[in-house]
């Protein structure tokens, strides 16, 4: 069975935050779904679903983080190489902190779909470039590979956000283990360049749920604290609509993983397959749509591109929430 907590305006605090939920779905493989109240569940069951959620890489408590998007790379989906010199990203992580983003999210190479391979050195490089600039920001580092996560950890990251989860490169899952770096991991259904080759689930929800807590148990076998572990399902990666539609309408299901929950769904290309072909940098209400609803689930941090708009979007719904 799993677990699903509808959040509402009474009942038990959600994830140890404001929102709260006094009803809960339960969903099967083989049963059709029911909603129960949620004190007549067992208390290891309420226990991953009311808890708070460990302080994770400087990240606020009480209201839900702002991550920041980066990308020093010449490919990027969502600006086509805006911020690949290093000057402009400089700027551009400085313009995020002011516009109130918690963290930064620096990548130096793209995931987009149908993205290239970038090797070591070439993404290395592109890092190294701005690392100067970034004295007194808190930022993560988006990466696959263990080199450029330590690369970025010796130079201040805090915070490794890897869309494989670790799985990529062997030496990750030590690697994060030694430093006791907080990390994020994310479900993704293949590699960036064959990624959205007809992606396929028996139940998207329910099989992505699954992965990541087997991930997260792999993870902490091998070293890796939960209380430093932040969950992603990964909207757009290896999904078509319909699997990333499954996701979002379930999203409070992922706090019964007991960790922090991240959502990137900023500028992606399920918003233009819903309200028409336009164009990502013309995608902000549709955003702005998705970061509300992940805000409505619960969730403790979005990614956006678009910050000043995405903070000043979520303060108005906090101030107008009667939990919070």
């Amino acid at each position: 069975m799993y677990y699903r907590p509808l959040p509402g305006t009474d009942g038990l605090p959600l994830a140890g935050g404001p929102l709260r939920f006094a009803r809960v779905e339960i969903l099967s493989r083989s049963e059709a779904p029911r909603v129960v109240a949620a004190e007549t569940l067992d208390a290891a069951i309420l226990l991953p679903l009311t808890a708070p959620r460990a302080a994770i890489a400087g990240l606020p408590p009480g209201r839900i983080a702002v991550m920041g998007i980066l990308n020093v790379t010449p490919d990027s989906f969502s600006d086509g190489g805006r911020n690949a010199a290093p000057d402009a990203a400089i700027a551009a992580a400085r313009a995020m902190v002011a516009a109130g983003a918690d963290i930064v999210d620096i990548g130096a190479e793209s995931t987009r779909p149908r993205a290239p391979f970038v090797d070591l050195a070439t993404e290395s490089a592109r890092l190294a470039a701005v690392l100067p600039g970034l004295a007194g920001i808190n930022w993560s580092i988006d990466t696959r590979k263990a080199a450029i996560m330590d690369q970025a950890l010796a130079a201040g990251a805090a915070l490794v956000n890897d869309v494989s989860a670790l799985g990529h490169d062997p030496a990750s899952l030590a690697l994060v283990a030694a430093r006791g770096c907080p990390v994020v991991l994310m479900h993704a259904q293949g590699t960036p360049d064959v990624m959205q080759d007809a992606p396929r689930y028996e139940n998207a929800l329910l099989d992505v749920y699954e992965w990541l807590t087997a991930r997260i148990a792999q993870c902490e076998a091998a070293g890796i604290a939960r209380q430093r572990i932040i969950a992603d399902p990964g909207i757009g990666f290896g999904k078509d609509l319909s699997h990333n539609l499954a996701l979002l309408h379930g999203l409070s299901l992922f706090h019964g993983l007991g960790v922090p929950l991240l959502i990137g769904a900023s500028r992606k290309q399920l918003i233009a397959r819903i309200a028409g072909d336009v164009p990502p940098d013309a995608r902000l209400p549709g955003s702005l749509a998705l970061a509300l609803h992940a805000a409505a689930q619960g969730v403790q941090v979005v990614r956006v591109h678009d910050v000043a708009e995405t903070v000043q979007a979520l303060a108005v719904w906090q101030a107008v929430q009667p939990c919070c």
